[in-house]
């Protein structure tokens, strides 16, 4: 079944839309606050569609990420108590408490980790916000944080170019099902330990 390689397909052609710098702003910045997919998502295909593009798409996922966090930031400092209840229902709280305790025992280095976390960035800009993270250093770890890991996402795909394309679509069906393996396992391993 070569589900995964219909999709990849799907996405290399939406990657080259007129508008999909808008889509990957727009998801960029969405996933700092409060959207749950990452850009990543978006700005691989998009580099590897259009490589001599890739750092001009790395610098505006960039922005449009660390915008999205400062209103992370204030949603956290200004609204905490409205989204309480939603960070338990979406299965996020453990992981506000884990990043809460990172906030506590290394303070603004814990943003220049979290572009390359697997917790979600915007339960590190949201918990910035809550303890009351001076801002200018906040903004400025989130430029340097999730710029790496953008520019490194971009780089690679530049980097790997066609032969990178040709090799992921020839694997990405074995990689597909691997992941969600992975995931099955992951889940009855965390929920039955």
């Amino acid at each position: 079944m070569k589900l995964f390689t219909v999709l990849f397909d799907r996405v290399m052609l939406w990657s080259a839309h007129r508008r999909a710098p808008t889509y990957l702003a727009g998801l960029s910045f969405a996933e700092s606050s409060f959207f749950p997919i990452p850009p990543d998502v978006m700005l691989a295909p998009m580099a590897l569609a259009k490589p001599e593009r890739a750092w001009r798409l790395a610098l505006l996922t960039t922005i449009a990420s660390v915008l999205g966090g400062m209103l992370g930031y204030l949603i956290g400092m200004f609204a905490f108590e409205i989204i309480e209840p939603l960070l338990h229902s979406a299965g996020y709280w453990d992981k506000y408490l884990q990043t809460r305790a990172w906030f506590d025992e290394w303070g603004i280095w814990v943003i220049f980790i979290a572009g390359f976390s697997p917790i979600p960035y915007k339960i590190f800009t949201i918990t910035a916000g809550v303890v009351s993270m001076a801002f200018i250093p906040f903004v400025i770890a989130s430029i340097i944080g999730r710029g790496a890991r953008f520019f490194m996402v971009a780089g690679l795909m530049k980097w790997g170019g066609p032969v990178m394309h040709q090799t992921l679509r020839q694997y990405i069906d074995r990689l597909g099902w691997l992941v969600i393996l992975a995931v099955i396992v992951a889940y009855f391993v965390l929920n039955n330990g």
